[in-house]
Formats: structure tokens, sequence, C-alpha cells
């Protein structure tokens, strides 16, 4: 087994100390892995603040949670759709707000392998409108709170990114010609993570170093995921996978995540995520990156491209 700086166990939630304080902002969390980092954020005293779009089916978590770990937990859900622009914009409105700081933003919730073109209100192509574009803004409206907290902002992204044309489609983002299923989330995951790295460039020349930004990914995780958005191929191969050495649990696939956004030191240039096979198990540290990630002309361009498409314009 592949040891990694944190040894070769690599990095688990022990590594956490009190969080007395600290607020967490989690996208998606009424399963899986953003479930998993809710609690586990949770049961170390912080404060969550969940951005779901089924308001039943988030009381019905915290309820979960509050069973678990006793009714003084604190955390709160907002709604929120990532598909809608106007959404996105009514809940970090709220969010700014309901908490007086933020120590870090974690960019959790995703849609994968929806099988025919499906267009978001605001017109674009349903994977990269809710994965990439809901981020985009939900990042760009909290960053003057996040930065005040001098806190984070942590970007789950998916092997996938490298799984796709390895670029953005900038000719036809919506895949109004070729769609394809997996084609569209590889995209939809590489613009997430591309553009993070991106982010730190732009912190560094507008000399904003106090916050962070990383990019991780949950490995191959026994998640919903799939079997809420994937066609019926996908969501039994998923399933038979789910049997197999080659898929984790969710709570592991949480930690990734819940490293990026309480590790102190923690090198943003990496890529983290699970180091053991294919990089979808095993002991969670930094793996490599393809440079196609990291291609810092599409980068820029996608950045432009996120701003008018969203019509929120970072002030960096």
């Amino acid at each position: 087994m592949k040891a990694t700086e944190f040894g070769k166990k690599g990095w688990t939630p022990e590594r956490i100390g009190d969080l007395s304080g600290k607020t967490y902002v989690i996208t998606g969390t009424t399963s899986g892995t953003g479930f998993e980092a809710a609690r586990i954020l949770l049961s170390k005293g912080a404060k969550v603040v969940m951005l779901n779009r089924n308001p039943k089916k988030s009381e019905d978590i915290i309820n979960t949670l509050k069973q678990e770990l006793g009714k003084d937990i604190n955390v709160v859900n907002i709604q929120m759709d990532l598909a809608e622009q106007a959404s996105v914009r009514k809940a970090a409105a709220e969010v700014l707000e309901k908490v007086s700081r933020i120590d870090a933003l974690i960019c959790n919730a995703a849609i994968a392998q929806v099988p025919t073109q499906k267009l978001t209100v605001d017109g674009f192509e349903s994977q990269l409108g809710v994965n990439h574009y809901g981020h985009f803004t939900l990042q760009g409206l909290l960053f003057p709170m996040i930065e005040k907290s001098k806190g984070r902002i942590v970007t789950v992204g998916s092997m996938g990114y490298d799984m796709g044309l390895k670029t953005i489609k900038f000719d036809d983002m919506n895949w109004d010609k070729d769609y394809a299923a997996n084609d569209a989330y590889s995209q939809s995951k590489l613009a997430q993570i591309m553009s993070i790295y991106e982010l730190q460039d732009r912190l560094k020349e507008a000399g904003k170093t106090d916050v962070k930004a990383y990019a991780c990914h949950p490995g191959s995780s026994r998640t919903s995921l799939i079997a809420t958005s994937g066609s019926l191929m996908m969501r039994i191969i998923f399933g038979l996978m789910k049997l197999s050495p080659l898929t984790q649990p969710a709570e592991n696939g949480a930690y990734p995540m819940l490293m990026c956004a309480t590790e102190k030191n923690l090198d943003q240039s990496a890529f983290y995520g699970p180091t053991g096979r294919s990089n979808w198990v095993g002991p969670v540290g930094a793996h490599e990156l393809k440079p196609h990630a990291k291609n810092k002309v599409v980068a820029e361009r996608l950045w432009k491209v996120s701003e008018e498409a969203t019509g929120f314009k970072w002030n960096l």
C-alpha cells in the first residue's frame, strides 16, 4: 500500500481537533459523502450550514443527525437548487445573513451521467450548469465572507475529469451536437477543477493569500450519485461495482473534502483523493493531476466564459 504524506493509513478525521466556533457551508448533504462530511464536522463541534435542493429530505437528515449526535448540534439547512442561478443567489444572500464567518465552503453537490441532454432554466447543459456554473456563482457570492474569515473554498471534483475530451468544448459547451452523458459529465468536473487552480492564481495576483482554494475527489464511493441521475445501464454497472473491492464506503469518500477543509499547511497546488488502485480507493493524500487540468490558456478562457454565462463578475 502506498504511503501518503500522512503515513501509510493516509489522512483520517482523527486529525481534526475541536471545531467549536467554526462554520462550514456544504452543498449536497442529504446522502453519500456530503452527509458523512456534515456528520463528522458536527461531531467535532462545528456549525454546519447545509445547502440542499429538497427541504423535506434536509429536515429528515437533520433529525437523523440530532438522534445520533444530540439535539444541541448547530446545523441549519438553506434551500438551494444549483441548477438555477436565481436560487443560488437567493441562498447565498441567506447564508450571508445567517452566519458571521465561513471557515470553509465545500462544493460537494453534483449530478452525473445524465442520459440525454437536459438544459437548466438558464439554458446550460444540466451537468455543467449544476456542477460548475452553480458552484462558480456560489463561490463568488460567498467569497467576501470567506475572505473576512481567512477561510477556504474546497471543490469536490472527480476522476471523471480525465475521462472525456480533456479540454473544454468552447464551441459547443451544451453538447447540442454529439451529446454523450460521460463526456458532458467529464467536462463539468474538469471545469470545476480548472477553475479552482485558476482561482488560486487570481488570489495570488490580487495579494489575497489569506483565502485557500483546494481541489479533491472522493474516489469510487458507494453513494447514490449515479442512481439519482444516471441511465439504467450506468446504474447496473455501478450497482455491480459496489459489490467489488473497487469501491469504498461513503464515509471514506468524505475524507478528502474534510482534509481540504480542516488540515493545516496543506499544499494548494496538489490534487487530493484516495491514492490506491486507479485513485478509486485507498489511503487519502495528494496524487497526480494530469497536465490538461492546469492548462492556463484554457483555464483563463473558461473563467471569462463562466463570468459571462452566469452574469457574475468576481472582484479579483
